[in-house]
């Protein structure tokens, strides 16, 4: 039986990437034009690490930071949301390992403040670690999942 990769391993392997590309026809409709990079794990990685307690960040800041970082008009949306998503579960793993210095992953927040429920232990479990940060969490309501009440009054520069 083959042994199951880690998060930790899926973290680490960069695939070819970080890789630019050209915005095709379809893709132009939903992103404009021009160029978008699709991030290597470690990427998205290394920005979620540089948040510091009492700040936030979005996966839109990360998108704009690594569009930036590699000149491009736009980081694609659904690699840097997985990879913020298989960096939370990386440093989860590297916790349940002992150790102590972590990625953030709860200080990451999705599209308008919202909680990740894909991140480990979900939306309940992100909560309450940012509650513990003196953060005000506002309750979903069915449609939409709790969010970070004035999350945008405290960015960091990632």
């Amino acid at each position: 039986m083959a042994k199951k990769t880690t998060w930790t391993e899926k973290l680490n392997n960069d695939r070819g990437l970080p890789r630019v590309q050209e915005v095709t026809d379809k893709m132009c409709q939903c992103w404009g034009t021009g160029t978008f990079v699709i991030p290597a794990p470690r990427e998205v990685n290394e920005i979620m690490r540089q948040v510091p307690k009492g700040k936030l960040t979005t996966i839109n800041e990360i998108r704009k930071k690594l569009a930036n970082k590699h000149g491009t008009s736009i980081a694609c949306p659904i690699t840097t949301g997985i990879f913020a998503w298989v960096s939370a579960h990386a440093a989860e793993e590297a916790y349940a390992a002992g150790k102590k210095d972590i990625t953030p992953w709860w200080r990451t927040l999705k599209t308008g403040g919202e909680l990740n429920p894909k991140y480990p232990g979900g939306a309940a479990e992100q909560a309450a670690r940012l509650m513990s940060e003196g953060h005000t969490i506002l309750p979903g309501n069915g449609k939409k999942p709790p969010a970070v009440k004035d999350y945008e009054k405290k960015p960091v520069e990632v």
